[in-house]
């Protein structure tokens, strides 16, 4: 009995173990600049002391079996092209100790990119593990070697890892044989202009893994024909959770969708560029596929007129959210306001005119990138003219205008001693008028109106 007991405990461990070792993720090793460069200043601090926050932080994010390799170069000798040393090696599993070796490093030498991706690789050649590596460089190659090289053979081997690179304040020119090598590598380039770009760049890179399924849904966004900068990140459109996020560093960056349907949401890391929103995007199989985003506005061309003639508006265009989105004023003529594709509800208020219908609204306009979508409406007026005399002479008064079938008070005004002109909508009218000044105690005379479309009713009033 004990025996066999023995035995089953033992096959559960051997399970259990095996479960354990095919969940831990594969190893991260990290290849660190500690060239001379790195002592340069950026925000108040040298490179390296961005670098090495950053990267701790990031690294407190991982798993608690991730195992964390790093390797530093420039950092022993000055001039020395194989100066590249393996600080912890691909089995270790404490983030303390890639933290605090981290801090130790002491900037120094040249940048041998080449001769450092080529040592992790060796590792993985002899060890047959596979893993993501991440370079993080403020540097081009400064020992003659080609790094893309190095990768493509590695890849043509049959070596299996994905390599990511983070370049830490470097010139546009400067990034060519980076993102080349990258690309080999199954990975993606990463341009981090400050302190905060390499936090978000730390971010994204440490959960794009090697043991990640492969992206199929890749996204590129554009404003105007030019490639952006932006976050875009999918949710299911049943369930409405985040499946999966990419920012595309103004590049075609891959993200994975299951089959099913899918609300983007692209977020452009500029502020003169507003969000985009697109429903029901489908993902049919796993195969790759690729959407082109794009930040182009579509236009509402808003034309008001009063009886036929050009009047002058405000206009609102309100987003699916309620809020404004683009507002202006016609001032008579044709107005318009570029707003991002999508669905808007558009308010125009007529101004100088008086009445009930000074407000129009038309909901579920749909507008498309680099198109124009015209509105148009006609506002109707007529003019009800008011004098108030006094044996032939105009006196001052103060005029009060009612809508008779709701009773809505819709203007007022004093003729002073040459009358008053009211430009209200066609409709029936009560108005009061109440002399004022010298002649202030005279009654008030209400008189009521019917206005038609175009008409001008004049009305004098003795006292």
């Amino acid at each position: 009995m004990k025996l066999t007991t023995t035995l089953v405990c033992m096959c559960c461990f051997i399970l259990f173990g095996h479960a354990q070792q095919q969940d831990a993720p594969s190893p991260i090793i990290f290849i660190y600049d500690a060239s001379g460069s790195m002592w340069g200043q950026m925000q108040g601090k040298t490179k390296m002391e961005i670098a090495s926050g950053v990267l701790s932080t990031a690294i407190n994010e991982l798993p608690e079996n991730q195992e964390i390799g790093l390797v530093a170069y420039g950092h022993r000798k000055k001039g020395d092209c194989n100066d590249v040393e393996t600080l912890l090696p691909m089995d270790n599993s404490s983030k303390t100790k890639v933290s605090s070796a981290v801090k130790t490093i002491k900037p120094l030498g040249m940048t041998p990119l080449a001769y450092s991706a080529t040592t992790v690789i060796d590792q993985l050649r002899k060890t047959k593990k596979k893993a993501t590596i991440i370079l993080i460089t403020d540097g081009i190659e400064s020992c003659d070697g080609n790094i893309c090289d190095v990768v493509k053979a590695a890849k043509m081997e049959g070596i299996d890892f994905k390599l990511h690179i983070v370049g830490f304040g470097l010139k546009a020119n400067e990034t060519e044989q980076l993102k080349c090598a990258a690309n080999a590598g199954d990975g993606n380039y990463y341009d981090a202009a400050d302190a905060g770009g390499l936090g978000d760049a730390m971010n994204e890179v440490v959960v794009q893994t090697v043991d990640k399924k492969e992206g199929n849904f890749g996204v590129y966004a554009v404003k105007n024909g030019v490639p952006i900068d932006s976050w875009v990140r999918a949710y299911s459109t049943d369930s409405k959770k985040e499946v999966a996020a990419v920012r595309t560093y103004g590049e075609t960056r891959y993200m994975y969708l299951p089959p099913g349907k899918y609300d983007l949401i692209a977020q452009p890391l500029s502020s003169n560029v507003k969000a985009v929103t697109i429903k029901n995007v489908a993902v049919i199989d796993e195969n790759k596929t690729e959407r082109t985003i794009s930040f182009d506005g579509g236009k509402i061309a808003t034309n008001t007129t009063n009886n036929g003639e050009g009047w002058d508006t405000m206009v609102k265009i309100i987003d699916e959210n309620g809020d404004v989105a683009a507002s202006g004023r016609t001032y008579g003529r044709v107005k318009e306001l570029e707003v991002n594709p999508g669905t808007y509800k558009v308010e125009i208020q007529a101004l100088a005119m008086k009445g009930l219908d000074t407000y129009h609204e038309v909901d579920n306009i749909t507008v498309t990138a680099g198109e124009t979508t015209p509105i148009e409406h006609d506002f109707k007026t007529g003019s009800i003219q008011i004098y108030a005399k006094v044996g032939g002479e105009d006196i001052d008064s103060i005029v009060n205008i009612k809508e008779v079938n709701t009773g809505k008070g819709v203007d007022a005004g004093r003729t002073y001693d040459r009358g008053k002109e009211f430009l209200v909508n066609p409709g029936t009218y009560q108005i009061k008028i109440q002399p004022l000044g010298v002649h202030k105690d005279k009654n008030p005379q209400t008189i009521t109106v019917e206005l038609k479309k175009g008409q001008t009713i004049t009305k004098s009033l003795n006292f």
